[in-house]
């Protein structure tokens, strides 16, 4: 039987959750998803032949991502291969997360590196065109450290 939720925001969620949308491939993504980024599924909702995935619910790390087929010719559908944005994913091990995305067939988009701001990191791009942040905390910098550290980077790429 319903009842009134204590909370506008469900339980074990945050404020704002990644929902991103695909064309047709979204269980696919799912199963990659588990394999590249150790996703758990939390919830999965087939839809019908032209939405084949109607919701998808996974959790990476201790963060929710929702995910859905979108409606063919409505708002959610986005051209193939491009993404408004980009998913940072903290881990433990930035060089083995980067190496399982690789291996499960993501393509470079950064290698991976000891960026200027304090953080291990690299990006990858999925096959379904989203691009992924992949990196682990390494330096707590001061404003003035993570200033010098950028000067030097944009040096040495001849800027």
């Amino acid at each position: 039987m319903a009842h009134p939720a204590p909370s506008p925001v469900p339980e074990g969620m945050s404020t704002l959750t990644t929902h991103i949308w695909f064309n047709g491939d979204g269980r696919a993504a799912v199963d990659f998803y588990e394999k590249a980024f150790g996703a758990e599924v939390l919830d999965i909702e087939d839809g019908p032949p032209e939405k084949p995935l109607m919701h998808a619910h996974l959790r990476i790390g201790d963060t929710d991502l929702m995910l859905a087929d979108a409606w063919p010719g409505s708002w959610e559908q986005g051209p193939r291969g491009s993404s408004t944005a980009s998913l940072w994913l903290f881990v433990d091990d930035a060089d083995a997360s980067y190496e399982r995305a690789m291996d499960a067939g993501c393509e470079v988009v950064t290698e991976i590196m000891d960026a200027f701001w304090g953080d291990r990191y690299g990006g990858v791009k999925d096959p379904y065109g989203h691009c992924w942040a992949i990196a682990t905390r390494k330096w707590d910098l001061t404003k003035d450290e993570i200033e010098e550290r950028k000067q030097a980077w944009v040096e040495s790429r001849g800027g």
